[in-house]
């Protein structure tokens, strides 16, 4: 079984910034992806970045140059650096990882979620 787990989610000032961090654990042989998405309840779930295959990493337009998606392989944690935040950026942030577990087959899962509150 494979857990994510997301912490750094607080309640900032516009312009402020804070970093987030998603920590997998449990069976995993490799992690083959992993990305950040926001949500806000009644809405569509967002992508807001992605590492993608060719190593680099895909931001959402509304995020370029303030967000940064940064990973610790060692520890099998991702983090987003959130800069000059605003209070459209209020959302609930999930991490999401595709995984190669131990057994042999790949599985998909989802953080709990954690809160990021913009005030204006």
């Amino acid at each position: 079984q494979v857990q994510l787990v997301e912490s750094g989610g607080a309640l900032v000032q516009a312009g402020g910034s804070l970093r987030l961090s998603c920590a997998a654990s449990g069976s995993i042989r490799t992690i083959d992806a992993m990305a950040w998405h926001r949500q806000v309840p009644g809405n569509e779930r967002e992508l807001v970045a992605r590492f993608t295959s060719g190593g680099s990493t895909m931001y959402a337009d509304s995020v370029k140059g303030r967000f940064t998606m940064s990973r610790d392989n060692a520890a099998n944690t991702v983090y987003l650096q959130m800069n000059s935040l605003k209070p459209d950026d209020t959302d609930v942030y999930y991490c999401y990882a595709i995984v190669m577990v131990a057994a042999g087959y790949e599985a998909s899962c989802w953080g709990q979620g954690t809160q990021v509150t913009v005030s204006s």
